[in-house]
């Protein structure tokens, strides 16, 4: 199993993939940090933002809101990932997420099953308050993820 660089390491940009799209790289990395600086977190303190891409160009974004029951705090992602529904984004293909911490943060485990949800073929890429960014493919992040195909009856094609 692959793991994700740490300090020292960089996962290589796909460059084929960002020169085929009509937002660069750097553009949705600067807009997931301009989403970032309207995040909620006056507990943690942790800054994210994310933007999702769709295969038509389109950009969705969510920043974290934190609750003081911090279990009903919502994820960037999850957020971007709503917005993107219900704004009837197509194919998503890449997700940019920004954070205001020194090192490079990836999403939770919670972000990372509800992403690879909706595109389990997403280039993610992920920054923090450096230079440096740092980019995989979901299935990287989420190695044997758990999806529909693995629900009774649906193994086997059937339509609930």
């Amino acid at each position: 199993m692959k793991l994700p660089p740490t300090t020292g390491e960089r996962a290589a940009s796909d460059d084929a993939f960002w020169s085929g799209q009509s937002v660069s790289r750097d553009e949705l990395l600067q807009a997931a940090r301009a989403v970032a600086t309207r995040a909620h977190s006056p507990y943690s303190g942790v800054c994210v933002g994310a933007v999702l891409l769709d295969r038509e160009g389109r950009t969705f974004s969510g920043c974290n809101v934190e609750n003081a029951s911090y279990g009903l705090t919502v994820c960037a992602e999850r957020n971007a990932i709503g917005r993107a529904v219900a704004d009837g984004a197509g194919e998503l293909v890449a997700v940019a997420i920004a954070t205001n911490q020194d090192r490079v943060l990836t999403p939770c485990g919670a972000c990372r099953q509800v992403l690879m949800e909706f595109a389990p073929d997403l280039v993610v890429v992920c920054v923090g308050s450096g230079a440096e960014a740092l980019e995989w493919r979901m299935g990287e992040l989420l190695p044997s993820a758990f999806n529909k195909a693995d629900l009774p009856g649906e193994a086997q094609g059937d339509q609930p």
